[in-house]
């Protein structure tokens, strides 16, 4: 079970990271994989960029912020399962 967790967090930090290297092309991010990576991945990083300012206007630290706070999620559900799986 801990297993299919780290798994999907992990996929979805490969999500995370695409999605943000794609966002330095804007044509690329209008392309099909863009558009299903962004449908995807704008929710959860909504939720930092509400709390977030870009650092001088144009660097955006909410995706490291939110791959930071997906891995302790991830971490904090494995310790969860551990401790009732026993």
């Amino acid at each position: 079970m801990i297993g299919y967790i780290d798994t999907l967090i992990q996929i979805y930090t490969y999500m995370l990271i695409a999605y943000v290297l794609l966002s330095w092309l804007p044509a690329a991010k209008e392309s099909f994989v863009g558009e299903i990576l962004g449908k995807l991945c704008e929710p959860y990083l909504s939720i930092f960029r509400r709390f977030i300012p870009p650092i001088a206007g144009v660097i955006d630290i909410s995706p490291l912020v939110a791959l930071i706070a997906l891995n302790f999620v991830g971490q904090g559900i494995a310790a969860i399962l551990l401790f009732f799986m026993r």
